[in-house]
C-alpha cells in the first residue's frame, strides 16, 4: 500500500486541528494508505520545533530546508492567510509532492487571484483540497442531495451567515492582530464568510456575484477596512435568485453559528451548525417541516463511536482528510481549487464594495 509522507506548513491553532484529524483517522477508516508524519515548518524556529516533538514529526525545518525534502509527498498549507499564495507555490514546485490540502482563503490579492488562475492551466497529477470542511457535516451533505434531485424546484430567495462574537473582546482581538489586516487579506468575509460563499456556491454553482455591500461595528485598534461585520446583497446569474450573506466576529452569544436559508418554487431547506446531523426541508401543499436526521452517514461505514453518536465539525473534518488521502466518496461535494478561487473572488470583491460603502456615509 502507497504510504504518504505528510509535511505541515504552519503550526499554529488550525494545524492542530489538522493533525488531530490525520491522527483521528486510523479509527474510522480501515482502508487508508499508511501515514507518514515527516516535517513542519513555520517561521519560529521554536514553534514549529515544538510542535513536532509533541504530534510526532520526524523532524522540524526552516522553509528552505522543508521544500528540498524530497521524501515528502502530502503538503498541508496552513500558515496565515498572507502567505497561502506563496506557500502553494513552492508546494507545487516540489517534484516528489502529490497531495496539496490548502487552507482557505487560497490567497490574498487579486493578482495572486489571477497567478493561480493560470496555474490551473497547468497542474496535472496533483491531488488539490481546499479547506471547506462545512461541506463535509452530514447535513449538509444529505441537504445537497435533496437540492440537486430538484424536488424543491427553483431557487427564488436565500439566506446565509456565520457568526462569532469573540472579536468584541479587547484581549482577543490582541492576540489575533494577522487577522485583522484590511480585506481581501483579513476580515471577517475572509476568514469566516468565505465558508458561506463556499456553500452558497456548492447549492447554486460558482455564478453568484454581489450586488452591494453594508459593514458594521469598529474598535479603535481594528483597521476600518477589516470588516468586523459585513453583509452583501447577491444574485445567481443562472436562476435569478438573489439573498443575503453575512459574516461576523462581533454578535454577541452567537458561539460558532453558520445557517443556511434557501427558499424555492416547490418548497424549501434550511440547516444550521447547531445541529450538524440534519438539516430541515419543508414541501409545498405538505402544511409541514420535516427534520431530517441523518446521524453519521459516512461511507465507508464506522462503527466509531457509533452511527447514534452526532457528528460534528470535527468529524467533518476527519472524512475531509479521508477524501483527501483517498479521494473515495461520491456522496460528497470535495472542494477544489478551481471551487477555492471562485470563492476567493467573493471575497476580494467584497473588500471593494465595502470601500464603496464606508466611502458613501
Amino acid at each position: 500500500m502507497e504510504t504518504i509522507n505528510v509535511g505541515f506548513i504552519g503550526a499554529g491553532g488550525i494545524a492542530k486541528a489538522h493533525i488531530y484529524a490525520i491522527n483521528s483517522l486510523k479509527y474510522y477508516y480501515s482502508d487508508l494508505p499508511s501515514i507518514c508524519l515527516k516535517s513542519v515548518t513555520s517561521k519560529r524556529e521554536e514553534s514549529r520545533t515544538t510542535f513536532a516533538e509533541k504530534y510526532g514529526f520526524e523532524k522540524a525545518e526552516s522553509l528552505d530546508e522543508f521544500i528540498k525534502n524530497d521524501s515528502i509527498n502530502a503538503v498541508f498549507i496552513l500558515g496565515p492567510n498572507n502567505v497561502h499564495f506563496e506557500h502553494f507555490r513552492y508546494a507545487l514546485k516540489m517534484p516528489s509532492v502529490e497531495y496539496i490540502y490548502l487552507e482557505k482563503p487560497v490567497c490574498a490579492s487579486e493578482a495572486e487571484e489571477k497567478a493561480m488562475k493560470e496555474m490551473l492551466k497547468d497542474i496535472s497529477g496533483k491531488r488539490i483540497q481546499v479547506g471547506f470542511q462545512y461541506l463535509l457535516t452530514t447535513g449538509v451533505r444529505s441537504a445537497l442531495k435533496m437540492w440537486n434531485s430538484g424536488v424543491l424546484g427553483k431557487p427564488i430567495h436565500f439566506d446565509l451567515k456565520y457568526y462569532h462574537g469573540d472579536y468584541l473582546q479587547q484581549s482577543y482581538r490582541s492576540k489575533r492582530v494577522t487577522r485583522l489586516t484590511p480585506a481581501p487579506d483579513g476580515g471577517a468575509m475572509a476568514d469566516l464568510g468565505s465558508h458561506a460563499v463556499s456553500l452558497l456556491m456548492a447549492f447554486f454553482g460558482n455564478d453568484v456575484h454581489i450586488h452591494s455591500a453594508l459593514q458594521g461595528g469598529s474598535f479603535p485598534d481594528v483597521p476600518e477596512g477589516s470588516d468586523l461585520f459585513s453583509s452583501l446583497s447577491m444574485f445567481d446569474s443562472k436562476t435569478k435568485a438573489v439573498g443575503n450573506l453575512s459574516a461576523s466576529r462581533i454578535s454577541s452569544g452567537s458561539g460558532d453559528l453558520v445557517q443556511l436559508e434557501i427558499y424555492a418554487e416547490k418548497g424549501a431547506l434550511r440547516y444550521s451548525s447547531l445541529h450538524p446531523e440534519m438539516f430541515e426541508y419543508y414541501r409545498e401543499g405538505s402544511n409541514e417541516w420535516v427534520k431530517k436526521i441523518i446521524g453519521s452517514d459516512y461511507l465507508p461505514a464506522s462503527g466509531f463511536p457509533s452511527v447514534h453518536v452526532s457528528p460534528g465539525w470535527l468529524r467533518a473534518l476527519v472524512h475531509a482528510h479521508y477524501l483527501f488521502f483517498t479521494g473515495e466518496d461520491d456522496g460528497s461535494y470535495i472542494p477544489d481549487l478551481e471551487h477555492g478561487l471562485a470563492v476567493q473572488r467573493i471575497v476580494r470583491e467584497t473588500a471593494d464594495y465595502l470601500k464603496d460603502f464606508r466611502d458613501s456615509i
